[in-house]
């Protein structure tokens, strides 16, 4: 049998290296090889067993149109041609009849690379004028404050991590996402390495730490000010670093003075004698590294608490060696890949207008001048992943919307669809992707023919410019040409298009393992760190850096989080899992409740409720249940998830989701025997 290498495009950070045995045209095996240095030849479940969902019994193997009201599930399968057709005349009779601006695409594609993802299909939506869709669900706080202290500088490497003597994992969990930290952690460990890790969950790294410091979801920022006031007021900030390399840093300390360790920990809900203690190793041991992951961006503070946490190794002088530093993403190595050259279309000016997709129920159910006519979801799930979920399925079943899904298994939101088109997995169609944690560009080829009639999206979106009148000469078609086009676009073009063609892979000009503020430096005007940028303190409502208090309420008191899990990314393989999923709350909180592991329990709020079984957890917090992110329909007793209960308001940067601010009561309704 034939093995052939590619890459995965999933959206993890570690954007493994495949090895793909194949058997009679189909998948047999996935397993990693050693091409990309970070993973080395290991992979997750979740790809190892990705041929479940190639070839399991959801996947969309035909384009169909609806036969029948909005969510009866009846469909009839149709040629491409016809579904293509349809879907072109519902996009100009759109733009004709209401202007561009009533067509919306929502997507996000964090699991696409270059291209499927801004490329074609931008293409199509710009000439069509349509609305712009803001992508925020995920890693728009964290992007916001990264850009404006350090213009989105590439971060420690991944396996720089067991160079560290203090590594802080921040909002992260990488036995879920990301798992290939975890073994440079462990070498670090074993060198004498001290860990602290911060979460309200007792994670697994958690268990293994110096200090775990189970934090209150939204209180990551008084946490970060009372460890940078410290250093300041005990001299422990490093003052020649900051002169020489920072703006802003006064402001910064008037900004952290009023979070005292006392104050912080009354907020947080952890000991002050373990914020000290944290203080205390991160300004006396070296390499420090922090890895800020994308659990603190999920509340209200988001922004603020994230660029606080960042700011932590430009006052402790952290920068200059091996595996000091912090790491957030690390897409910026390939920052000046330009993704409109593939789409041959920039954004108009002025822009047409935005919809932030964590408000796309209102944007369904509200908006006007127009409304929304066309719904094009493409690279995303919205039913099952973006906040508010009742006003989305409310939207989404009006008879006056168009709705097309792109893609390749039958989600819960493509069963609400007008024409569902059967989309190719990253098995299937050619690829250009950049790691976020592995600094690497990959380039994938297909290893399998596609499934049925599935099709990649950039043939798809490409017909679809075509048919709308819109194609123009000279626009990259296929596949060779939109790689060559984004890599014309980048003064380090021939080189990395040279690597592609030996090896499939190709390292940003910095190396795979930069040192931060010796091989690269921040993506500013003035090469310097910018602690109190003015630009984010002009959005965030009180100011860079000011705290909103926790939204729990007598009526809704305990703070739903939704972490994900290491079965799904996102809602992405949520088919492959048929089970009920339990919330988890701690002893103190299920026995205040009269509640055991395996009681069917109602969880509410104003939003909506959700039905499922009860698990008590020793390892959460008091005061914190977990009902995971990516569930699908079938995985509650009544179809609603964790989304129904997570309010449709905004980060304080970057307009990101607040889901990590749910609040929510919990009564036991039955008991049952087994869960």
């Amino acid at each position: 049998m034939p093995t052939l290498t590619t890459y995965c495009p999933l959206d993890c950070p570690d954007a493994c290296s495949l090895d793909v045995t194949i058997d009679n045209g189909r998948v047999a095996t996935i397993a990693g090889n050693h091409a990309n240095p970070l993973t080395a030849g290991t992979i997750c479940a979740k790809v190892r067993d990705f041929a479940d969902h190639m070839y399991g019994p959801e996947r969309v193997l035909r384009p169909a149109i609806r036969d029948g009201r909005k969510g009866s599930g009846r469909f009839r399968d149709v040629t491409w041609d016809e579904a293509l057709e349809r879907v072109a005349t519902e996009l100009q009779r759109a733009r004709d009849s209401f202007g561009g601006e009533s067509i919306l695409p929502l997507c996000y594609g964090g699991s696409n690379g270059m291209l499927t993802q801004d490329a074609v299909d931008a293409r199509l939506f710009r000439r069509l004028g349509a609305s712009r869709c803001l992508r925020t669900a995920c890693a728009a706080p964290t992007g916001a404050a990264a850009q404006g202290l350090y213009g989105r500088m590439p971060g420690v490497a991944l396996p720089d991590y067991e160079h560290a003597r203090l590594i802080v994992i921040w909002g992260c969990n990488p036995a879920a996402s990301g798992i290939h930290l975890q073994a440079p952690i462990q070498r670090a460990r074993q060198q004498g390495a001290k860990l602290i890790v911060v979460d309200p969950r007792r994670t697994r790294l958690a268990k293994q730490a110096d200090i775990h410091l189970p934090v209150r979801p939204g209180t990551d920022l008084p946490v970060a000010l009372s460890l940078i006031r410290w250093l300041f007021e005990t001299g422990a900030a490093d003052r020649g670093f900051l002169n020489a390399h920072t703006t802003g840093a006064d402001r910064l300390a008037a900004a952290a003075a009023p979070w005292t360790f006392a104050r912080a920990a009354a907020e947080a809900g952890v000991g002050q004698a373990d914020l000290e203690a944290v203080a205390r190793l991160y300004a006396t041991v070296s390499p420090a590294v922090v890895r800020c992951g994308w659990g603190p961006e999920r509340n209200r503070n988001a922004g603020s608490a994230v660029a606080a946490i960042l700011a932590l190794p430009a006052v402790a002088g952290k920068f200059g060696v091996r595996g000091g530093g912090y790491t957030m993403s690390n897409s910026p190595a390939f920052r000046d890949i330009d993704p409109t050259a593939a789409s041959a279309e920039p954004e108009a000016s002025p822009p047409p207008r935005a919809v932030n997709m964590n408000q796309l129920g209102r944007a369904l159910t509200e908006l006007d001048d127009p409304p929304v006519k066309v719904l094009f979801v493409y690279n995303a799930n919205p039913w099952a992943t973006l906040p508010a979920q009742q006003k989305i399925q409310t939207g989404m079943a009006r008879d006056d919307l168009f709705t097309v899904v792109f893609d390749a298994v039958w989600t819960d939101s493509a069963r609400q669809a007008n024409v569902v088109l059967p989309a190719t997995t990253f098995l299937e169609h050619h690829e250009l992707g950049r790691g976020y944690g592995a600094m690497l560009l990959q380039r994938a080829r297909p290893v399998v023919a596609p499934v049925a009639d599935a099709r990649p999206n950039y043939d798809v979106f490409a017909d679809l410019v075509r048919r709308c009148g819109l194609a123009r000469a000279g626009d990259p078609d296929g596949p060779d040409e939109l790689v060559a086009a984004l890599l014309q676009s980048t003064p380090q073009g021939p080189r990395l298009a040279a690597e592609l063609a030996s090896h499939d892979r190709a390292f940003p000009g910095c190396g795979p393992s930069p040192i931060q503020f010796v091989d690269v430096f921040p993506a500013t005007p003035d090469r310097k760190a910018h602690l109190h940028p003015d630009n984010l303190d002009r959005e965030a409502p009180a100011g860079l850096y000011g705290y909103s208090p926790d939204p729990a309420t007598s009526a809704a008191p305990l703070a739903l989080i939704s972490p994900a899990t290491s079965r799904t990314i996102s809602s992405t393989f949520g088919q492959l899992n048929r089970e009920q999923v339990p919330i988890e709350l701690h002893p103190d909180d299920a026995a205040a409740r009269s509640i055991a592991t395996g009681d069917t329990v109602r969880v509410w709020n104003d939003l909506g409720e959700v039905v499922c079984y009860a698990a008590v957890n020793r390892d959460l917090r008091p005061g914190v249940a977990v009902l995971p992110k990516g569930l699908w329909s079938h995985n509650t007793g009544n179809g609603a998830t964790v989304n129904t209960l997570c309010p449709d308001t905004l980060t304080d940067l970057g307009g990101g989701a607040c889901f990590n601010d749910a609040r929510v009561q919990i009564q036991k309704i039955a008991t049952l025997v087994t869960p």
